[in-house]
């Protein structure tokens, strides 16, 4: 382990131990004011702190939350930092119990404390994780990372590293399976030979981890390259192909004792659709009665900005690709689609001079809490296409018809992780395919969150 990591480790646990102390200490003092409340002087203000910070830790250590080497979100963090704090409640409370019987805690304290470590232990951890996210931007406690693979993939791969330095990666080179020979550029990264020539490139570059974006190459490639890479004992991370994106989602069955893959039916049924579907409608119906004195000064004001009807109403494909009408707060002129339908841009000169503001806050989209509330949406899911692009799409990008096989979303997993707009559709394919196959009603909950989040803090910058 680096010295910046070790470093990064050991104040986060610094940290938690802190967090311990200090919740159970203003725990005790904000209780001291209550007459019935009463504490022994040693066996519980310091035992019970003490036993709380060594079950707390050895949980953190179990659940690998000392790893945190890559961004996590604050919200993900807070919800681990949540359960794992009720979980090492419990397991004091039945230590204490078991071992310490002549201590007679106070109920009160031990909760109250708990949801004080909760709240200071995320505070701490999140100004933790921001300060190491800019240290890791600076080169410091950074991976060298090899990339193989300089096609499309490779390239996107590339560009994500660049441009996000808070993942701790430096690209050191890049290697080319289609060709080998000279070392040449690409986009500032050099290119420092052939496969033939990892294990050589990852000792002389002293290389920490190896990113394979070859998603189209054979199970042998992928075999010989890993092999390559497993004799320097560094990391190894493949990107997907959609078949391996989907792996969680296949099972082994027989043909007459003749193994065959068989892919789980990944459509939301029973009380998973209508639990979905009841949220859906007492959120959309509760937030059409509180947003709809926003709802109509935004109709008053496109009315105002520029003439035509104050929604835009478009044929997109829901469920099982049906086609309705999503139904928007208009953002562009009348005439922006005399010549064809084609993507927005961040500057779209089609765009009125209040769409700008009405896309960058997402305001256009509040009219599809209609669309939900009758059933045609959903507030979470795959983002609708129209019907012109979806026969596109289809014919090039493997199980992209599988995204119709819940109901079509406001938000949604690409979206919240920044693929909106004119981003790429095999990407936000694969993400629509993750959030179908891993459901729960936590992460709608999650995304749902993280979209206002990023609405109200302007970090949903690809949203034009």
């Amino acid at each position: 382990m680096k010295r910046a990591q070790f470093l990064f480790m050991l104040a986060l646990w610094v940290l938690d131990i802190g967090a311990v102390w200090l919740g159970f200490w203003s725990a005790h003092s904000l209780l001291q004011t209550n007459p019935d409340f009463v504490i022994g002087p040693f066996v519980e203000f310091w035992t019970l702190p003490a036993l709380y910070s060594l079950v707390m830790i050895g949980i953190y250590f179990g659940q690998r939350m000392y790893r945190r080497r890559r961004p996590v979100t604050h919200l993900d963090e807070l919800i681990r930092i949540t359960t794992y704090n009720i979980l090492a409640t419990l397991v004091t409370v039945a230590l204490l119990t078991l071992f310490v019987r002549e201590t007679d805690y106070h109920r009160a304290f031990i909760l109250l404390g708990a949801a004080l470590v909760i709240v200071i232990d995320t505070l701490l951890r999140t100004i933790h994780a921001q300060l190491q996210w800019q240290a890791q931007a600076r080169g410091m406690g950074d991976d060298r990372v090899l990339l193989i693979g300089a096609g499309e993939i490779g390239q996107m791969l590339m560009n994500k590293i660049v441009h996000q330095p808070k993942l701790g990666y430096q690209i050191v080179g890049v290697i080319d399976a289609g060709k080998g020979g000279q070392p040449t550029a690409m986009e500032g990264v050099p290119t420092l030979g052939a496969l033939a020539d990892v294990p050589w490139i990852i000792e002389r570059y002293g290389i920490d981890d190896v990113i394979i974006g070859l998603p189209e190459s054979s199970h042998q490639e992928l075999v010989n390259i890993i092999s390559l890479c497993e004799r320097e004992k560094v990391g190894i991370r493949v990107f997907p192909d959609v078949f391996q994106f989907m792996a969680s989602e296949v099972t082994i069955g027989d043909l007459g004792g003749l193994p065959l893959l068989t892919i789980r039916d990944v459509a939301l049924q029973g009380w998973k659709l209508v639990l979905k579907r009841s949220m859906d409608i007492v959120v959309s119906a509760v937030a059409l009665v509180a947003l709809s004195p926003f709802m109509l000064l935004a109709a008053l004001l496109i009315k105002l900005d520029s003439p035509g009807p104050v929604f835009y109403s478009q044929e997109r494909m829901g469920l099982d690709a049906i086609p309705f009408k999503i139904i928007k707060f208009r953002t562009m002129r009348v005439d922006a689609e005399q010549s064809g339908p084609g993507w927005t841009t961040p500057d779209d000169p089609r765009k009125t001079k209040l769409g700008a503001f009405l896309r960058r806050f997402n305001i256009d989209e509040l009219p599809q809490l209609i669309n939900v509330l009758v059933g045609d949406m959903s507030l979470v899911g795959p983002r609708p296409e129209r019907p012109v692009y979806v026969e596109q799409f289809r014919q090039i990008i493997p199980r992209y018809m599988d995204r119709h096989r819940e109901k079509a979303g406001i938000t949604g997993w690409a979206q919240v992780n920044g693929l909106r707009g004119d981003t790429s559709i095999v990407e936000r394919t694969k993400y629509d395919l993750w959030y179908i196959e891993n459901w729960s009603v936590g992460l709608d909950i999650k995304i749902v969150i993280r979209t206002i989040w990023q609405t109200i803090f302007g970090t949903n910058q690809n949203a034009y």
